[in-house]
């Protein structure tokens, strides 16, 4: 195995396990705010593990463009199996009795952090399948029409998948729990701006990253 790609598979399955813990918090970041009551949806509070998945996304990218689309797609199936594992996992350490000793808010916290909702999981689980394979998908077939431009291939792969993301999620998770038209707008919002803003730059990290690994195994 390349040592990128081997490097880059570590960090993407630490990325999918963390994604779902961070999404427990909601940040407000004050440009973006603006910009969401700018454009008629209110105020933007974003969930956190829009940070993970950006990396999920700039890695699978790198991944196809160093190793192709064949290996990125492989990527992302392999995730589900940190995901699914990561969801089991927590299931069992929620039906097991906590210690007598354990400080009521912790326990009461932990709850609330790690515990979700059936359609949550469910959710959380078909729109990274659907949306990563996307991303790989489009960022392949503008490599194939474009060649270059790399930066523009990852912004766009990432906008369009990150918008299906959402629709996906927020659709499975709370329809008919409570309107959702304002979340979807709100959220789509945030992550076109933040795949533009975010995932040009650093995708160039990573790819330079990746073939530094490689010639340094190459050269050992």
């Amino acid at each position: 195995m390349p040592r990128s790609l081997f490097a880059l598979s570590i960090f993407y399955g630490g990325m999918v396990c963390i994604a779902g813990v961070l999404g427990n918090k909601q940040v407000s970041l004050g440009p973006l705010s603006a910009l969401g009551t700018l454009v008629g949806v209110g105020p933007l509070a974003i969930e956190a593990g829009i940070f993970a998945f950006l990396l999920l996304v700039i890695v699978s990218s790198a991944v196809a463009e160093l190793h192709g689309a064949t290996i990125a797609n492989r990527l992302v199936q392999f995730g589900f199996v940190p995901l699914i594992a990561s969801i089991l996992l927590s299931l069992v350490v929620l039906s097991l009795p906590s210690a007598p000793d354990m400080a009521p808010a912790r326990r009461e916290a932990f709850a609330l952090m790690v515990g979700a909702t059936p359609r949550i999981w469910v959710g959380g689980i078909i729109s990274y399948g659907i949306s990563q394979t996307l991303n790989v998908t489009i960022f392949s077939w503008l490599k194939r029409e474009t060649g270059g431009l790399l930066w523009l291939r990852a912004g766009v792969a990432s906008i369009l998948s990150q918008i299906v993301d959402t629709f996906l999620f927020v659709s499975i998770a709370f329809w008919g729990v409570f309107p959702i038209g304002q979340l979807l707008a709100g959220q789509m919002v945030a992550k076109v701006v933040l795949s533009a803003l975010i995932v040009p730059p650093l995708i160039y990290l990573f790819v330079a990253l990746g073939r530094w690994l490689d010639r340094a195994a190459a050269s050992a």
